[in-house]
């Protein structure tokens, strides 16, 4: 009987033992999925959060590519608008080079080279580029007034009669053809901030702001296409060749690029001309008896 008893004592402890081992693995598996599960999710975060962040990157980049795309080809329309097919009638203006040849002053390519660097730092080449960007930053914080204030300004700084009408007929063609092909806000911003005549470099700075162009690059395109005007003017009056005139506008690249940089931080206090030569040529061409010129 005592046997009998320590044997059923024995197998209950066996039992107990097995129900604890169990139990044991039970509760360990349980902590191990558990423990799984955790992690499972943590991976699962870890490769979202990795995803998440790639995906931010891809588009950080394609955002940049895009942006710089833009950037770049952004200037393809200045391309146009300063190209000479471009309606704004530029080839009929000499800014006063056709009484200057007349007069004796242009003679050779030193001479029409040193009168055309002299227009651009003290004339209206820097003048021009002044009133530019001050129009271009005008539209970009759209301050009507100042832009308004820029324009009068621009066509009340002409010299003559004949550079008002060089700079307005010029400055109203490209406003005309440029709503007709290359239509932005800000051409209409300026024809509520301004009712006049508009100077050529006022509507330029106004469309290129439109654009979004770089102003930098605006301000050494329009330079380079007034020299590039210059040049042509001189070289149908005859006192340079074609090769010349390309050696003119060469030369004058790094002087373009001068202005235009200065032109960038100038307040409006910095505008002024000392380029008298230049416009008494514009004031005694209007009384010049043999004329190609408008100007």
């Amino acid at each position: 009987m005592m046997t009998m008893g320590i044997r059923m004592a024995r197998m209950g402890i066996r039992m107990t033992t097995i129900t604890g081992i169990r139990t044991l693995m039970i509760t360990a598996m349980s902590i191990m999925r558990t423990f799984m599960r955790r992690r499972m999710f943590m991976m699962k975060i870890a490769i979202t959060a990795m995803t998440m962040i790639t995906a931010t990157r891809m588009v950080i980049r394609m955002d940049t590519v895009i942006r710089t795309s833009m950037t770049e080809g952004a200037g393809l329309p200045l391309l146009v608008w300063l190209s000479p097919s471009f309606p704004v009638g530029a080839f009929a203006y000499s800014h006063g080079l056709e009484w200057a040849v007349e007069a004796g002053d242009l003679s050779d390519a030193a001479s029409c080279q040193a009168w055309m660097a002299d227009i651009l730092e003290f004339g209206s080449g820097r003048t021009d580029a002044i009133l530019l960007a001050h129009a271009f930053r005008a539209v970009l914080e759209l301050d009507d007034g100042k832009l308004g204030e820029v324009a009068e300004l621009a066509i009340a700084l002409q010299p003559s009669a004949e550079r008002h009408l060089e700079a307005s007929a010029q400055g109203n063609a490209f406003m005309t053809a440029a709503r007709a092909a290359w239509p932005s806000p800000s051409l209409e911003f300026l024809s509520r901030a301004y009712h006049g005549d508009v100077a050529y470099p006022i509507a330029v700075g106004v469309a290129a702001a439109g654009f979004a162009m770089p102003l930098h690059a605006v301000l050494d395109a329009f330079l380079l296409g007034f020299v590039a005007n210059l040049v042509s003017s001189a070289v149908r009056l005859g006192p340079i060749g074609q090769t010349d005139g390309q050696r003119i506008i060469a030369s004058l690249v790094p002087l373009v690029r001068r202005i235009a940089s200065e032109a960038m931080t100038a307040s409006l206090d910095d505008l002024g001309s000392s380029a008298f030569r230049s416009d008494l040529a514009s004031l005694r061409h209007e009384t010049q008896y043999t004329r190609l010129f408008r100007s």
